[in-house]
């Protein structure tokens, strides 16, 4: 059971997080996801932040993590776009054009989220090819969460 009794104050709950945790299921140090009033909550002003509950079969871990909503959403573009990035990526020798290592740039707010390969990364060739492999071997998983989200963004009228 997600505690309550902490400054994160939950809303909406999985409270089974943990049988359905990817590749982590029935297996999974997080127990629970939570939408609910942030922990960072001043007097006055309220804000709603997803939570991910850990616990490590002792205690709930210091390791959960709450994060406003918009940095969720945000999380879920790049993995959206690296996705489709990914998918078009055997185009290049090292799955990417390193004469062209931006991948987009995503309006955001007046602004736009650069997303790009991270050419600081020493071994960014080795990485790459490990991450495109990773995201190939876990492509079942991902792609059913990513066709629920799709499908029920359609139907919120987004």
């Amino acid at each position: 059971m997600i505690p309550v009794n902490l400054k994160h104050k939950p809303v909406i709950v999985v409270p089974n997080y943990e049988d359905v945790d990817g590749k982590l299921a029935y297996q999974s140090d997080a127990k629970g996801l939570s939408l609910g009033l942030a922990q960072w909550n001043d007097r006055g002003k309220v804000d709603i932040s997803a939570k991910i509950w850990r616990h490590t079969g002792g205690k709930w871990s210091r390791q959960s993590e709450e994060m406003p909503l918009h940095r969720v959403l945000d999380l879920a573009i790049l993995i959206a776009r690296a996705k489709g990035h990914f998918n078009e990526a055997y185009k290049y020798e090292h799955f990417y054009d390193k004469e062209q290592i931006e991948l987009d740039r995503i309006g955001l707010q007046g602004d736009a989220m650069t997303v790009q390969i991270c050419e600081e990364n020493p071994y960014i060739d080795e990485d790459i090819e490990l991450f495109q492999q990773v995201l190939r071997d876990n492509d079942e998983l991902l792609s059913e969460r990513l066709r629920i989200l799709s499908k029920l963004l359609k139907e919120s009228g987004y």
